[in-house]
């Protein structure tokens, strides 16, 4: 294989991989989940950090309890050096739930920021972080007017303020440092993407 069609089918690997996360993480097929991640995987959310199979179980857990958070994916771009690459892919983060009483929706537009590994011809994701950009809130019934705590609204950081209400209303401790469109938070993270793609270790709590 050339060396052009063998980036490309790595780049569609590793697109397919992120599609499958979506896929299985919104239907809650967590055997199938498991297989796009490398053993060390993490993963970093708003309203969660820590190992791909604590993940699976305080998803579940949060599934049983009623929350419903799904996933809309858009474009995919790879930078790829030897065994490693970084995918930036566009997504939207929906969910639903009761805020003051009000039964709401926020929708969540960012990017999935994924460190891969290839090992064994196998492309996986060791570490997924967000990249949070812009949300809104919405009652589901658009006759319903839903008030918002102006203060606690902006406690929280610009690209997911909406989302953390949300979340944080409904019990969850929501990170409040992760990074947005712009800021120290995502230039940080461009940065050690660049060092992965170098060769150098991912450190935990960076």
């Amino acid at each position: 294989m050339a060396n052009e069609e063998r980036a490309l089918a790595e780049r569609q690997q590793i697109r397919e991989v992120v599609e499958n996360w979506v896929l299985w993480r919104d239907a809650n097929q967590w055997d199938s989940f498991r297989t796009v991640w490398h053993p060390e995987g993490v993963m970093m959310a708003t309203w969660f950090q820590g190992s791909f199979e604590e993940f699976i179980r305080v998803s579940q857990e949060g599934f049983s309890r009623g929350v419903r958070i799904l996933h809309f994916l858009g474009g995919t771009t790879v930078e790829r050096r030897g065994k490693r690459a970084i995918a930036q892919t566009k997504m939207t983060i929906s969910q639903r739930a009761m805020v003051h009483d009000v039964r709401s929706d926020v929708v969540c537009t960012g990017r999935f920021y994924d460190f891969f590994e290839r090992r064994k011809g196998e492309w996986r994701i060791v570490l997924r972080q967000p990249i949070y950009e812009r949300d809104r809130i919405d009652p589901v019934d658009s006759s319903v007017l839903l008030k918002l705590d102006a203060t606690v609204l902006d406690s929280f950081p610009e690209g997911y303020r909406h989302l953390a209400y949300l979340q944080s209303s409904i019990g969850y401790e929501v990170k409040r440092d992760m990074p947005g469109l712009v800021g120290p938070e995502v230039e940080a993270l461009y940065e050690r993407g660049a060092r992965w793609l170098a060769g150098k270790p991912i450190h935990r709590g960076e």
